[in-house]
Order: structure tokens, then sequence, then C-alpha cells
């Protein structure tokens, strides 16, 4: 088991990024309201002639996380690459992945390179929407784990894992000294009223939990009676629940006082309440936490290709990894190994628990039967 509790190491960032998330920024600006990022040393890219003439469009989330990676990220790419990047403040969700579907039928390119959430690759792939990596032309992409690299049906890479973040089993420790080692304590009638869960079916990733916990792992997800057999023992918990959340601030508000005593939240924002004396730890059940991440794609309408794959590769270097995992907490896309993160930062982070990974096929491919169950099961 792997928790983080008031003892965690804060770091300057730290404290950046939990002043922005009790201001009640949303989680993902949160995910880059870090403090002042130490710099980056340039390297050189041989591939590209340098010229300040050259710019990128790239679309990260808005807010502090726009606002971190202007100030402390893409310039000194400018300086190793001689490219300028133009940020632009991308919407959350799919409406982003609507934009550019939009844009590229008109041939046109919002952004060169943006971020995007698993279900949007997915989504954008259907369409053919991203144009293929060549990743002859990105040699750090070897270090991204095997997941994190989207691929459409015949093998060509449609995207890069830029970013990763944990939702884990949270509790406060005033109500519980002892922390739980299984997403099992969810189910423990003992835990009456006492949850806070994700609302959505495709965010809270429950279904996988319960696959994970129950049934041996995710693939029981593949038949349509696996789905059916999780639905129902998630059923069993609804006793348990006091607040299905969508507000993430009202949430964490009411884990920390104590209201709503145990739940499901982002590993790295519990940490950094925990590091601020808050009475509430995160926990690394022994199936694994929630593995979520974003992914670089570059749309097809794009026509800086060459440019995108120096950026996607500078953004899968291990000093960029670590760096963001120290000031923005985000876990490293890379093996850890590869990275000079200490126990207590890579513990901030991420955990070596092999993760549970969400089934984003199946919120492309049974959406609505998914959504409709789970009205009907969990939440109605």
């Amino acid at each position: 088991m792997n928790e983080t509790t008031g003892n965690m190491n804060e770091t300057t960032g730290k404290q950046g990024l939990h002043a922005a998330l009790t201001g009640g920024i949303s989680r993902r600006a949160v995910l880059a309201g870090a403090g002042t990022l130490a710099t980056v040393a340039a390297i050189g890219f041989p591939n590209i002639v340098r010229a300040q003439s050259k710019t990128l469009k790239v679309g990260v989330y808005g807010g502090y996380f726009k606002e971190s990676f202007e100030k402390h990220i893409f310039p000194e790419f400018a300086k190793a690459t001689g490219i300028t990047v133009e940020a632009i403040a991308e919407p959350t969700g799919e409406a982003w992945l609507v934009q550019l579907e939009q844009a590229a039928r008109a041939r046109q390119a919002p952004a060169d390179v943006s971020m995007m959430s698993q279900v949007a690759m997915l989504k954008g792939a259907s369409a053919e929407l991203w144009a293929p990596f060549d990743l002859s032309k990105i040699p750090n992409a070897a270090k991204v784990v095997p997941h994190l690299i989207n691929k459409y049906p015949d093998g060509k890479v449609s995207g890069i894992g830029a970013v990763s973040w944990y939702i884990t089993l949270v509790t406060n420790t005033k109500s519980y000294p002892q922390a739980p080692d299984s997403w099992a304590a969810l189910w423990d009638p003992a835990n009456k009223d006492k949850l806070g869960l994700l609302a959505l079916v495709s965010n809270s990733f429950l279904l996988e939990v319960t696959a994970a916990t129950f049934f041996g792992g995710t693939k029981h997800l593949d038949s349509e009676q696996g789905q059916l057999d999780c639905f129902k023992k998630l059923a069993e918990l609804k006793s348990n629940v006091k607040l299905w959340y969508r507000d993430e601030a009202q949430f964490e508000a009411s884990l920390k006082s104590g209201e709503i005593p145990m739940g499901q939240y982002y590993h790295d924002v519990t940490g950094l309440a925990a590091a601020d004396g808050q009475p509430v730890r995160s926990t690394f059940p022994k199936e694994g936490g929630i593995l979520d991440s974003g992914s670089w794609a570059v749309t097809r309408a794009s026509k800086a290709g060459d440019l995108a794959h120096v950026f996607v590769d500078y953004m899968c270097q291990p000093s960029i990894q670590a760096l963001l995992s120290r000031k923005v907490g985000t876990a490293p896309t890379i093996d850890r190994k590869l990275t000079d993160l200490t126990d207590q930062e890579f513990a901030a982070v991420s955990s070596d628990i092999a993760p549970i990974i969400p089934r984003y096929d199946l919120y492309t491919s049974k959406s609505d039967w998914l959504n409709q169950k789970w009205t009907e099961m969990i939440v109605g």
C-alpha cells in the first residue's frame, strides 16, 4: 500500500498548486497551478534548422495550466529549438475535439498540437482526425510507457502520452486512523452514508474499480454480461454514498471537515492538502490507483508537422517529465527509473503499484448504453 499523509514533502510549486486549489480553481487548472518551475537546460535538436520565425500552435487547458506552460516550459523550448510556441487555451471535455473536427473540414488548424483526453483521442481517431506520428523523428517516445502510446487499427501512432494523474482512495485521518488497503472498503457496511464518489460513469471509472476488485481485472468488462455483473456489484454500495459529486471543491471541503470522510479523489491534490496540515490521506489500494492521462495529438489540418514532432520529443524527455512531476503535480509518462525523482517526489504524484487503466474504448463504443445503465442502476 502506498499512501501520502501530512508528512509528505512540500515544495514551493506544491504550495502554489494548493493555493490555486483552495481558491476554487477547477481540477484542470489545479493540474497546472504550480509555483515557479526550474529552468530547463537547453538542448540541441540537429534535425531542425534554428529560426525564431518558426511558430507552433499548441493547445493546452486554460487558466493556470496554460499560464504555467507559457511562463516556464514554452520559453525554454524556444531557446532549445528556435521554435516559438503560440499557446491556445482549449476547453475541457470534448468541446475542443468538436472545434478541431469542424476546422479540419475547412482545412484549418486552431492548434497544431493539442493535449487530448483518451476518449477524445479515440473519437478523433475514428474520424481519422489525427496525423500519424513518425516515431523515427521522436526518439524520446521510446521512453513513454506502452499504454500511453495511442494507435490506429493499422498500428500507426495517433497520440503520445503528455501527462498522467491518479484517482485514489481518500480518507479523513481523524475518521479513519488506519488507512484502508483495498477499494473493497467502499462496499463495507460500516461506511454507510460516508462516501463521496464521482458522478459520471465516464469519469469515475468505478466499473473498472469493481472489475479489478471483485472480478479479476478489467477484462471482465469485455462482454455485456461482465458489464452488468459490475453494475450489479457497484449498486450494492449505493447506501454508502452520501455525495455523487461533479463539484470537486465541494467534496474536498467535506473530506477535510470529516462530513464525508471517504471517497475517490485526485492523489496529487489530496497530498497537497495533507502537506498543508489537513487531516486527509491518499491511498493506493492493493488493486491499484486509477491512472488517467492526456495525450499529444496533431490535427491532420496542421502544416507544422515537423515542428510538432520536435515539440513532442522535447516533452517526452526524462528531465521534462521529472520537472512536471515536481512542479505541476502530474505523474511521469515514462519509467520512473529514467528520471531523477526521489522516492518522496515520486510518491507525491505516482506509485509503483500496477494501476487500473480505464477502459476508454467502452466510453466510445457503448457510451449511450453505459450512461443509461449508470442512471438506472447507480445514480438514479
